[in-house]
This record gives structure tokens, sequence and C-alpha cells, in this order.
């Protein structure tokens, strides 16, 4: 991809990874809370769920691999939660995470929360709604 085609993207983000102990467990989660199939198999040297989306659209996946732990801080990657924040969070629990901040307005534009996930991840969740 040239410097020009970059600029070009509508997103810097473009790709994010959440680790995972269980790549099962991890990916029964995430399909559970968003109500979602994740797209799994082997790609190069890693196990994956991937995201599903449609370009331009960034997505990303449940990883399992060597040298990548769950977190429980740092970077907090926040998913698509929409039509409805509150389906999702009540999802949560149910699937084995945790709610750690329920709803949050962000003013003009929608709501967000965060979860930790199955395998001991913070995960943010957020919605236009």
């Amino acid at each position: 991809m040239t410097p020009q085609q970059q600029q070009q993207r509508e997103s810097r983000v473009v790709w994010f990874e959440i680790p995972a102990a269980d790549i099962d467990r991890a990916c029964r989660f995430y399909e559970t809370v968003l109500a979602t199939s994740l797209i799994r198999g082997q790609f190069g040297l890693q196990t994956l769920g991937m995201f599903p989306y449609e370009k331009p659209a960034v997505s990303g996946c449940i990883c399992l691999g060597e040298g990548q732990p769950p977190s429980t801080g740092g970077t907090v990657v926040y998913l698509n939660a929409d039509p409805d924040l509150d389906a999702a969070l009540a999802r949560v629990e149910p699937a084995g995470g945790k709610v750690v901040l329920g709803k949050t307005e962000l003013p003009g534009n929608g709501h967000y929360a965060r979860i930790q996930d199955t395998e001991g991840n913070l995960v943010g969740l957020h919605a236009i709604s």
C-alpha cells in the first residue's frame, strides 16, 4: 500500500487482537455477548476467531498464541455493541464475564461500558443508542 493509499483510509485503527488462553471459550463469550459468529481457523501460525466485518470497517480477532497473555489493563479495545448496549451487557455475566463499568453516556456519541471477558481481558463495548 502506498503512502497516498494509506492517507485515503477512513481510520488509523485497522486491526485489533484480543489474546485468549482458551480460544474456544473466548470465541463463545464474544459470540454470545455480541450475538454474532466469529470466523474461526488457523491463519499463519496463529489460531484466530475473527470478528465479521464489511469493508472498509475495522475488524480484529481473538487470538491464541505464544507470548500473548490476556490483559486486565493497558489499551482498551471498544467493540460495536449496536443496536442495544443494554442487551449486550445483559449477556456478559451469563456468558462467564463481568461488567466492570456499566452503561455510561458519551454526550453526542452514544454510550459505552467496560467488561472483563472469560480470559481476564478488559474490553470496552460501545453503541450509538
